[in-house]
C-alpha cells in the first residue's frame, strides 16, 4: 500500500503522544534575515533554545534556516535540512528519573505535513557525557546533513539508565 509509511509514521506519533513523551518547548532567542522577500517575511536563520526535559541544568542552542514568502508565511513551505546544535550547562546537572540511552528530546515540523526537524540525546557512559544530535528526516527520504554537541556531565551526577 503507497501510503503505508505515511500512517505508520501518524501511527507511532500518536503513540508516543498517548504514552506521555515529555517533549522541549522551544524559546526563540532571535533571527537574522537572509533574503528580502517582498511579499511575506524574509528568509531567516532562527536561534532557538530547548531546555532538556529529563535533564535539568542543560539547554541546547539550535540555529535553522526558515523559508519565509508567501508560502513561508502561510505554513506551507519545506525548510532547508541544514542544521546547527550547542548544548550547554546552564545550572547544576540533574537527572531525577532514569533515561533512555538515546531519546528524541525534541521534534519540530518543517513542512506543511512529513519533515521534521529532530534533536535526539544519547548517553556515552565511557565519557560521562549526553551526546546531542541534531537531523531532518521525511517520511520517504531523510537527509545526511546533521551536527553534533556534548555536555560532559560531572562525576559526582549519576546518569540513571534505563
Amino acid at each position: 500500500m503507497r501510503f503505508a509509511p505515511c500512517l505508520r509514521a501518524m501511527l507511532v506519533a500518536g503513540a508516543c503522544a498517548a504514552a506521555g513523551h515529555a517533549m522541549a518547548s522551544p524559546e526563540t532567542i532571535g533571527s537574522v534575515d537572509t533574503v528580502f522577500k517582498l511579499v511575506g517575511p524574509d528568509h531567516k536563520i532562527v536561534v532557538e533554545a530547548y531546555d532538556d526535559p529529563q535533564v535539568k541544568g542543560v539547554t541546547c542552542y539550535v540555529s535553522r534556516a526558515k523559508t519565509g514568502g508567501i508560502k513561508g508565511g502561510l505554513g506551507l513551505a519545506e525548510d532547508r535540512s541544514e542544521a546547527s546544535i550547542a548544548c550547554v550547562q546552564v545550572g547544576p546537572i540533574t537527572i531525577e528519573k532514569p533515561i533512555k540511552q538515546q531519546d528524541e528530546v525534541f521534534s519540530e515540523r518543517t513542512s506543511l505535513l512529513f519533515k521534521r526537524l529532530r534533536v535526539v540525546r544519547m548517553v556515552d557512559t565511557s565519557r560521562h557525557a549526553l551526546v546531542y544530535m541534531t537531523y531532518s528526516d521525511r517520511v520517504i527520504e531523510g537527509s545526511p546533513q546533521n551536527s553534533v554537541t556534548a555536555v560532559p556531565v560531572p562525576a559526582a551526577v549519576q546518569i540513571p539508565i534505563r
